[in-house]
C-alpha cells in the first residue's frame, strides 16, 4: 500500500507517517525543502523515540521523498499511484499544495479505488478547506467525487521543537488521530493508530477551544512573563492562573456544546497540561506562540469560543485577556507578529478588530474585543 504526506517535517515524520508505517504502508513524503528530501532519500529509513515510561523506540523504513518545488510532476505522479494522502504543512499552506494534488487526481486511473486524502492539520474543517482548493482550480465535480474522499481529522500529539541535523524525530508518548467515519460509507483506509467517529466536530473543538487554546494561552502569558519554556511558564502562577481561567471557560462551552462529561474532560485536559510540563518534552513559548494573526483569527482558539460564548450569555473575558496577551506577542523572527504590530499600529481599534479577528461591531464580543485592543500599546515596526 502506498500513502503520500505532504509535509516532511517533524509532525509529519514523527506522528502522521509512523502510523502510516505502522498500518503497512510505504509512505513517500513530498516538501519544498530540498534538505529534507535529500536527507529522507539518502537515509530511506529514521527513528521516531517516544518520551515516555516505556520509551519505545519505532524505525520507520520503506520511505521517500519527492522535492514539489523541483519536481511537482514526479509529487503529481504519486498521489496518481497512492491509496491515501495526507498532509501536515499548516492550514495556511493548503493552497499551495492543492495543485498538485489536482493533478495526481486528472491523472488517477477511472478504475482506481477512491482516493482517501486527509488533511491533519489544527484546524476545523481542513479536509474540506483542502477539496475546495482542490476544486477552485478547475476541476469538474462528479471527476473529484467519484475518484476521492476527503475526511476530516483531528489530531493531538506534542513534537517539541528537535536539535538540528538529521531526520530522526523525538515525541510525545500520548496521541490522537481522530478520522470522520461518515464520508467512506464503509470503506475507510485501515489505519490501526486512528479512531474513526460518526461526529468529530466535538473531539476537534475538544483539542482547539480545550488543548490549543490552553497552549497558546500559556505561551502569550509566558512571553510577557520573561519565561523561555511553557513549562518554566507554567510555574508562574500568574500564568498559571489565567490558563486555568480559559481551560473554565473554554469546558464549560464544551460541555454544553456536546455534552461532555465534565470529570473526563477535565481530565483530558489536565493531561495535556501535565504534557506541556514535562521536562523531557522542552518547548518555548516564542514556537508555540508563533503566527499570532491566525490564533486570534475567527475561527481559532480564542475567538471562536469567546464569540460563542458571548452569544449564549456565557462569560468569554478569560479568552478576551488571552486574545490581548496575543496582541502584545512581539517577536521581529515571526513575520505573523511583525504585521500584527504593524496592523495595530496603523488601524485604528474597531478596524483592527473586524479585520483580524471578523468580529462585526453588531456581535455581543465586538465590545470587549475593543476594550482589549485599545488597551494595548503596539510596538514601533
Amino acid at each position: 500500500m502506498r500513502a503520500v504526506h505532504f509535509g516532511a517535517g517533524n509532525i509529519g515524520r514523527g506522528f502522521i507517517a509512523l502510523a502510516l508505517h505502522r498500518a503497512g504502508y510505504d509512505v513517500t513524503f513530498v516538501d519544498v525543502s530540498a534538505t529534507l528530501i535529500d536527507a529522507i532519500n539518502a537515509a530511506s529509513k529514521y527513528e521516531v523515540r517516544e518520551i515516555g515510561p516505556i520509551g519505545v523506540v519505532h524505525l520507520v523504513d520503506g520511505i521517500s521523498g519527492i522535492n514539489s518545488r523541483t519536481d511537482p510532476d514526479a509529487a503529481a505522479r504519486a498521489v496518481a499511484a497512492a491509496d491515501v494522502v495526507t498532509c501536515a504543512v499548516g492550514a495556511t499552506v493548503l493552497p499551495f499544495i492543492a495543485p498538485i494534488i489536482r493533478a495526481g487526481i486528472l491523472a488517477r486511473a477511472s478504475d482506481a479505488p477512491k482516493l482517501a486524502i486527509l488533511a491533519c492539520e489544527n484546524a476545523i474543517g481542513a479536509s474540506d478547506t483542502l477539496r475546495e482548493h482542490v476544486a477552485d482550480g478547475g476541476i469538474d465535480t462528479a471527476l473529484l467525487f467519484n475518484r476521492t474522499v476527503f475526511a476530516n481529522t483531528a489530531v493531538d500529539r506534542i513534537v517539541p521543537g528537535q536539535a538540528s541535523g538529521g531526520i530522526d524525530v523525538v515525541v510525545g508518548e500520548h496521541f490522537e488521530w481522530i478520522i470522520d467515519r461518515t464520508p467512506f460509507t464503509g470503506a475507510e483506509p485501515k489505519i490501526p493508530d486512528a479512531r474513526y467517529v460518526d461526529n468529530l466536530t466535538p473531539f476537534i473543538e475538544r483539542k482547539l477551544f480545550a488543548v490549543n487554546t490552553a497552549h497558546a494561552t500559556t505561551a502569550y502569558y509566558g512571553f510577557l512573563a520573561g519565561a523561555e519554556s511553557i513549562a518554566d511558564a507554567l510555574a508562574i502562577p500568574s500564568v498559571r492562573a489565567e490558563v486555568d481561567a480559559v481551560v473554565a471557560a473554554s469546558s464549560a462551552l464544551l460541555v454544553d456544546s456536546h455534552g461532555f462529561d465534565p470529570e473526563e474532560l477535565a481530565a483530558y485536559i489536565a493531561q495535556a497540561i501535565k504534557r506541556f510540563e514535562d521536562p523531557d518534552l522542552p518547548d518555548t513559548c516564542i514556537r508555540i506562540g508563533r503566527q499570532p494573526l491566525r490564533k486570534i483569527s475567527r475561527t481559532e482558539r480564542f475567538i471562536a469560543p469567546a464569540a460563542r460564548l458571548a452569544e449564549s450569555g456565557g462569560d468569554p473575558a478569560a479568552l478576551v485577556r488571552a486574545y490581548g496577551a496575543a496582541l502584545r506577542f512581539d517577536v521581529l523572527d515571526d513575520a505573523q507578529s511583525v504585521e500584527l504590530q504593524s496592523l495595530l499600529a496603523s488601524h485604528a481599534p474597531a478596524t483592527f478588530v473586524t479585520r483580524v479577528t471578523g468580529i462585526e461591531a453588531s456581535h455581543p464580543l465586538f465590545a470587549a474585543l475593543l476594550a482589549e485592543t485599545a488597551s494595548v500599546e503596539p510596538s514601533l515596526v
